[in-house]
């Protein structure tokens, strides 16, 4: 007995490796004053290519909001020019390779660029969305932030997509 379980022990832990890694990180709304209420979660779940993004988020503004990878984990408000600012602490969106450039989800700018998500009349925004060229062991110890607007993936008209505020924050164990 103790052999049989021994073996399926160690068949267990080696093949681990191979299984699909999964963080779910509460999200909460933030802002200049501090972290607010939780409003939902967002869920990384490794494939092949990437993650599949499980997204399940209240209490929005109606409408599109970019969504983005963060360098610290952090959502504390910081001075920017003497103001507080919503989840600043977090710092700016993930660039490991320097780009510096804002061009949309799994293309050759920064890889904090996650699909945008977009919120039912009622703030609610439930999605499954995917991105190539990253997994969750890249993004553990960063942040996922949502901000107030739309990303249109460029840094043109405005920088970093013109998403704007920083409303929502959640950092990824």
């Amino acid at each position: 007995m103790k052999k049989t379980v021994m073996l399926a022990a160690a068949f267990f832990f080696a093949a681990s490796p191979c299984l699909a890694d999964t963080v779910k990180v509460p999200v909460n709304k933030v802002s200049p004053d501090g972290i607010g209420e939780e409003i939902g979660s967002v869920t990384f779940v490794d494939v092949p290519d990437g993650m599949d993004i499980l997204v399940d988020i209240a209490a929005l503004p109606p409408g599109e909001h970019g969504m983005h990878i963060h360098v610290n984990p952090s959502c504390e408000p910081a001075m920017q020019d003497g103001k507080s600012v919503a989840a600043l602490a977090a710092g700016g969106h993930w660039d490991p390779d320097e780009t510096k450039a804002h061009k949309g989800p799994g293309h050759e700018g920064h890889k904090g660029d996650l699909p945008f998500i977009t919120a039912n009349a009622n703030g609610a925004a439930q999605q499954q969305l995917s991105v190539k060229g990253i997994a969750t062991k890249d993004i553990k110890g960063r942040s996922i932030m949502i901000h107030t607007g739309g990303d249109n993936y460029s840094d043109n008209p405005a920088p970093l997509g013109g998403g704007g505020a920083r409303i929502a924050c959640g950092v990824i164990k």
